[in-house]
């Protein structure tokens, strides 16, 4: 019977031993915030002697520069073209051939 008490005792003493050495789970790391590109709404006004011109306000190409490139996929659109319509620009060209010369690529589609 002591013997059982004594192991007893011994089994209490190493649980509490143990769980106060217990490591506690460090906290999840904080990330800083991801840099955000700047709005589109920003793009500041051609430097004269550029050829292109920022897109209207309700994000229309202007009837002289028709060709609408976004600057996120370096792509332009030509009118006709299957996503000409819903192609929002940042930058609108007078022909295919000045947005090219400026390092865009033409739309597959």
């Amino acid at each position: 019977m002591l013997l059982m008490l004594a192991a007893g005792i011994g089994t209490v003493v190493a649980w509490r031993q143990g769980r106060a050495t217990t490591p506690t789970p460090a906290a999840p790391p904080v990330w800083p915030p991801l840099p955000q590109p700047p709005p589109t709404a920003d793009i500041a006004p051609p430097e004269p002697g550029t050829v292109w011109v920022p897109a209207n306000a309700d994000g229309t190409a202007p009837s002289t520069h028709p060709v609408k490139a976004k600057e996120s996929s370096g792509i332009f659109h030509t009118p006709g073209g299957r996503f000409y319509d819903r192609t929002k620009p940042d930058r609108c060209y007078p022909t295919a051939a000045a947005a090219e010369a400026d390092g865009y690529r033409r739309s597959k589609s």
